[in-house]
């Protein structure tokens, strides 16, 4: 049997629980299903959001399992562009869409900040032209603080960008050098202080507990120094090291099972103190990674409605969706994907159907990551008490001291909180739990 110290280590793979059912038992089989489903109107109220794969990247981060390319040039920029606009024409004619407009949209990566502003400005432009923006709660944009300039930052929020991400992860120039990052310390505050001053309606910060090379005196020094530059809301991830990194090819040539990052508990322990100090400093907690500093005005439209079952068209290379209960993938490589497009096909991969109980659970993983459990949202939804339909995985929580039960259902403790993904497995169908585990 291992120690405690030994399970607490840091091993490849993921905990991080993104969707439900797992992505392992997505298939093309049900890709028919998903193609069926843009031929029927959208269920009633039901949001739709859009987001946006840019898979370009200065470098490749050593931590790093997205689809991310550093080797293409302007014309396969340009021509990979034009192809993801050409998905979302496709989407926006199909009944699905049922003249709804996006609630959300999300331009992630890779580097979005990675394209030139002509680029980007000529993207939106056709994106909005297709399906407008105007009913828009969020649009996010994710950044790396050395692809900005004054210039560009312009340009961004005069498209109309209400949340500006920049991925700092760390203040410490050796540990971004470790870990493969392609910005300096030098170019983090000139880009925040020019976006504050040009007026983003919300700017984020993302970090990372227990990057390689980290300690705990430069944690806390991250912590200080985010607080110092005192953004709307702060992402924090712990650091995991899926098969497909860097870092973990690099453990399997030496043979080495232990991740070169901080063990568990010590992540645990960093993010709780970020946590602490951010509340001091006046942020509210609200889900297992972020805190923001004003809950009244700073929202997540992105995951709130993702995770209460709202449609979401995922356009680029290998990019998710989900359309009326049918998850799907697009096509993982550059060329298949875009020959798909080119030939006026959508680039599905592979995808899955899900039943009234998979939606279910799928909601309700999905929103325990904001700390609590609605009964009444699930009652009203779909008709079913989840108090009572996961009564058992429920009390294993309250006895490990992570679950409390409270007016409107349960409510997560700071230490359940901090370790939500690895038991939301609990809540797993037996079918799905045995894959994980076989």
């Amino acid at each position: 049997m291992p120690t405690e110290t030994e399970r607490e280590e840091t091993t490849g793979g993921s905990y991080f629980v993104s969707n439900y059912p797992p992505y392992s038992f997505w298939s093309p089989k049900y890709v028919p299903e998903v193609f069926a489903a843009f031929d029927r109107p959208p269920a009633p109220d039901s949001p739709l959001g859009v987001y946006l794969h840019i898979p370009f990247c200065r470098k490749r981060c050593h931590f790093c399992y997205f689809k991310v390319y550093t080797d293409k040039n302007a014309s396969e920029v340009e021509g990979y562009l034009d192809t993801a606009v050409r998905e979302l024409e496709i989407y926006s004619q199909k009944a699905f869409i049922g003249g709804r407009k996006p609630r959300f949209i999300y331009f992630g990566g890779g580097t979005p900040s990675y394209i030139s502003s002509r680029q980007l400005t000529g993207l939106v432009e056709r994106m909005k032209r297709l399906l407008p923006w105007d009913e828009a709660a969020e649009v996010a944009f994710e950044c790396e603080p050395g692809t900005l300039t004054e210039g560009k930052l312009r340009v961004i929020r005069d498209l109309g960008i209400t949340r500006l991400s920049l991925g700092i992860e760390n203040f410490d120039d050796a540990i971004l050098k470790i870990n493969g990052r392609a910005h300096t310390s030098k170019e983090i505050g000139p880009a925040y202080s020019f976006a504050r001053s040009i007026g983003f309606p919300q700017i984020n910060i993302d970090l990372i507990a227990g990057m390689v090379g980290e300690t705990e005196e430069n944690w806390r020094e991250c912590v200080r120094k985010t607080i110092e530059l005192d953004p709307d809301s702060v992402t924090i991830y712990q650091m995991e090291v899926p098969y497909n990194t860097t870092i973990f090819k690099e453990m399997k040539v030496v043979g080495q099972s232990v991740a070169p990052v901080a063990a568990w508990k010590i992540k645990r322990d960093w993010v709780k103190y970020a946590f602490a100090e951010l509340e001091h400093a006046g942020y509210t907690v609200r889900s297992a990674y972020t805190a923001v500093k004003n809950p009244d005005v700073t929202r997540f439209a992105y995951t709130d409605l993702l995770w209460t079952g709202a449609d979401m068209i995922g356009l680029g290379v290998a990019s998710f969706s989900h359309v009326q209960g049918n998850h799907f993938q697009n096509e993982h490589e550059f060329e298949t994907y875009s020959a798909k497009l080119h030939e006026g096909v959508l680039p599905i991969y592979r995808a899955m159907s899900l039943t009234a109980e998979q939606r279910l659970i799928r909601e309700l993983i999905l929103q325990m990551k904001l700390g609590r459990v609605n009964a009444a949202y699930f009652q009203n939804k779909f008709g079913v008490s989840v108090l009572e339909r996961f009564a058992e995985p429920f009390n294993i929580l309250r006895q490990r001291g992570f679950l409390v039960p409270d007016a409107a259902g349960m409510h997560l403790t700071r230490d359940g909180l901090l370790q939500v993904d690895r038991q939301l497995y609990e809540f797993f169908l037996p079918e799905h739990k045995l894959a994980l585990t076989a």
